[in-house]
């Protein structure tokens, strides 16, 4: 286990909290970072991107001008791809792109991640708290008492809290999202991690039985 401060909301550190070494002190594995960062933009693709051949264009039914005694070359359709206004030659269709990585390799990924942050210095486990109204300015305060202003945050939830989620939904440096949803790709894209207290045991329960963790600790 390692031991990390443990912060409350007013950016006091009130005392210390163990992680275990399995989930934030493994050497981040790089590839495994590369497939799951990869992996996840290449989901989000929609593959709806479609243009037309020289089948689908409409017209072209009538052949131009005559084969001979013109002077021009030969042509049967003025939807032929070398013409202005016909069809594509091997342009995209539609496609799926999603790309499946094993459990295995997410879940190293995941672990990678936080590991980085960890070592990094830029984890922050903070005392479970809520605002006492939905408000933005609330949460602003919050943030710059843990010095996190206008910095990316990825604020790790144990539950919804609709009060912190609603709060913080209008600034643009500020991402809220339940501990065990969090992929590999979202700890990347923050520069900081503000981790609930409450929210390490659904973490490490979503790794299933490969990391042992006592919540009371």
């Amino acid at each position: 286990m390692m031991l990390v401060d443990l912060w409350d909301k007013t950016g006091s550190i009130v005392g210390q909290v163990e992680l275990p070494d399995a989930l934030f002190g493994i050497e981040p594995h790089e590839h495994a970072l590369y497939l799951a960062v990869r992996a996840h933009l290449a989901n989000r693709r929609q593959g709806t991107h479609a243009v037309r051949t020289r089948s689908e264009v409409r017209g072209g039914g009538r052949k131009p001008w005559s084969q001979k005694g013109t002077g021009r070359s030969r042509h049967g359709s003025v939807r032929s791809p070398i013409w202005v206004g016909g069809g594509k030659i091997h342009g995209p269709q539609p496609r799926d792109y999603t790309m499946e990585l094993p459990q295995k390799v997410k879940r190293l990924a995941r672990k990678s991640a936080l590991s980085l942050r960890a070592r990094e210095g830029n984890l922050l486990v903070v005392q479970d708290f809520t605002l006492e109204r939905i408000q933005t300015k609330l949460m602003v305060q919050v943030l710059r008492n843990l010095a996190l202003e206008n910095v990316k945050t990825l604020v790790l939830l144990p539950g919804i809290d609709h009060t912190i989620v609603r709060s913080a939904r209008n600034l643009p440096y500020v991402t809220t999202m339940l501990a065990d949803k969090a992929s590999a790709y979202h700890i990347l894209a923050h520069t900081k991690l503000l981790l609930f207290q409450g929210a390490i045991a659904p973490l490490v329960a979503s790794f299933g039985e490969e990391v042992s963790y006592v919540a009371d600790h």
